[in-house]
């Protein structure tokens, strides 16, 4: 187990006053939705599709939920950015347990690195202690939002977290890695991405699904935090992969080893 200690430079404050956690939410395609590609391959429909909150976003408000029952956390302010129906995830988020949310609403396509600049502008007006987000979005897979959050903000990170915990009034991020475990200490405030084993996510109540309607949920517009979404990437096509081919039986193992090498050439 590797330990490393992660320095920073604004003064620590102590959990004795106030611990603020910041938790990122994305709008993304159900998990068990199957994806359909658009007739002009310009993307995957979305239309008349069910949306949810990205499940590692789930586990990260999850986290912070269970900070706030450890009496560590006193407040939980859920973020998104995105179109005026992912204030559908923030009122999940907000039912979970989340205190109020913050929602930057925006129709225009989005990259991690808008994302991380407009998280590190309501930081700025924030101020949380600590920020936890899902370790990457099932819709694109990008991995990127916490790690350039953390390098706009000059924060320590935690990536992959599969266990926190709060010691000396600071935390202790373990995470998988190749090699085993790898467990880091850091000084707050910092940025953590939850993994897949961090916890299991519970569900929302009936009487707390009730109470997330009246809990405040403050709009930004990208204008308004100064940020602009200049894009840099621009999508070409967008295609299903090619469909399996069917397998075929052979009668022994000088047969399997003429097809790997004649037909499917993967051996020399």
């Amino acid at each position: 187990m590797i330990t490393r200690s992660a320095a920073h430079s604004r003064v620590h404050r102590t959990f004795s006053r106030h611990l603020k956690v910041m938790v990122g939410v994305k709008r993304v395609i159900d998990y068990a939705v199957k994806i359909r590609v658009k007739p002009d391959k310009s993307g995957v429909e979305t239309a008349n599709v069910k949306m949810s909150m990205n499940p590692f976003d789930e586990i990260a408000v999850e986290e912070a939920v269970r900070l706030k029952e450890k009496k560590v956390a006193t407040e939980i302010i859920a973020m998104t950015v995105g179109p005026t129906a992912a204030q559908e995830q923030l009122r999940t988020a907000l039912a979970m347990g989340a205190d109020r949310a913050v929602h930057v609403v925006t129709d225009a396509e989005t990259l991690p690195i808008h994302v991380a600049k407009l998280m590190k502008a309501v930081c700025e007006k924030e101020s949380p202690d600590l920020v936890i987000l899902g370790k990457q979005a099932i819709d694109d897979d990008s991995n990127q939002t916490g790690q350039m959050l953390a390098a706009l903000m000059d924060w320590p990170q935690g990536a992959f977290a599969s266990a926190v915990s709060i010691k000396d009034g600071g935390l202790e991020v373990t995470r998988e890695v190749d090699g085993g475990l790898e467990t880091l200490a850091m000084k707050l405030p910092a940025v953590i991405t939850a993994d897949l084993r961090l916890n299991e996510p519970r569900y929302a109540t009936l009487p707390n699904i009730m109470k997330a309607k009246k809990k405040k949920i403050d709009k930004f517009t990208t204008d308004e935090l100064g940020v602009e979404l200049k894009q840099h990437l621009k999508v070409l096509s967008v295609e299903d992969p090619p469909k399996r081919e069917g397998g075929a039986k052979v009668e022994s193992v000088d047969e399997l080893i003429d097809k790997l090498r004649n037909v499917a050439k993967v051996i020399d």
